[in-house]
């Protein structure tokens, strides 16, 4: 992750934590040397081993050790990482630390069980821009962490032609030629498609990649084949956990899928100080 916005956007998330001052602390020895424990309390793909460090380094002294790196399995009971200072700056930071390293390891996690329900080495699973405001980078990094691929990340990873640009444009055909009229042959342009007449009308206008939307597998099978090779294939729309394995084999390129991101459970860690007992 980018160092320099990385730093920003904890930053962004203490203030909204601390507020004024953390009352908790307020009152006690806050200067007191402490030590602590990040603890896996059930099993899944570890992310965010940045976050501790970076996080302590903007509220005073303290040292994070990982035990082990991004992208490693883990049981309930294993410990990811100890931490070592003061504990004015290790309780404040708990809550911001925990609450992105339990949901990028859920992510990682999520990302993992997709790829592995697949079972397609020729498709890649990536993520949309479907992501919690303000969470982004550390969504995506946990897409990739997990085995995933990254879409693009912002408005300008890419022009991409959906229904409702298509819809503005009067048809693909339209959308495409306007486009295709002010971009070079360094920005690839994707478009979306519903109907196998869209279909045709994308691959006669140029289109770089064609997303099939909400298509079952044997329809993406059956369009795969009007489309050169020279033309990336993505399939996109509603695709669960529940449906995933039935698109191997499918012919696309990419499969994106928003629930990596936007339908997120956390992997449950916990972080205790020593000495602190916790059942």
């Amino acid at each position: 992750m980018n160092p320099i916005v990385l730093k920003e956007k904890i930053s962004e998330f203490l203030k909204e934590d601390l507020g004024f001052g953390d009352l908790s602390v307020a009152f006690l020895p806050g200067g007191t040397p402490l030590s602590g424990s990040f603890i896996a309390k059930q099993s899944g793909i570890i992310c965010g081993q940045e976050i501790p460090q970076a996080t302590y380094d903007l509220l005073g002294h303290a040292t994070y050790k990982p035990r082990i790196p991004d992208g490693t399995p883990v049981k309930a009971g294993d410990i990811i990482g100890t931490v070592s200072g003061t504990a004015q700056t290790l309780l404040s930071g708990e809550r911001v630390t925990l609450n992105l390293i339990q949901r990028m390891s859920g992510i990682a996690t999520q990302t993992t069980h997709f790829v592995k329900l697949l079972d397609d080495a020729t498709i890649r699973i990536t993520d949309t821009r479907k992501t919690a405001p303000g969470l982004r980078l550390f969504d995506k990094y946990a897409v990739s962490v997990g085995g995933g691929f990254n879409h693009r990340f912002d408005l300008t990873g890419g022009i991409m032609l959906k229904d409702n640009h298509i819809a503005l444009a009067g048809g693909v055909t339209q959308a495409l030629a306007a486009v295709k009229r002010h971009v070079g042959p360094l920005n690839p342009v994707e478009v979306e498609v519903e109907t196998e007449e869209e279909l045709r009308q994308a691959v006669a206008g140029g289109a770089n990649v064609i997303m099939f939307d909400n298509q079952n597998p044997e329809t993406i099978k059956q369009w795969r084949q009007l489309v050169p090779k020279t033309i990336k294939v993505e399939a996109s729309g509603g695709i669960t956990a529940e449906s995933i394995s039935t698109f191997k084999g499918c012919g696309a390129d990419f499969i994106s899928i928003g629930n990596l991101t936007n339908d997120v459970t956390p992997l449950d860690i916990s972080f205790l100080v020593a000495g602190a007992v916790k059942s």
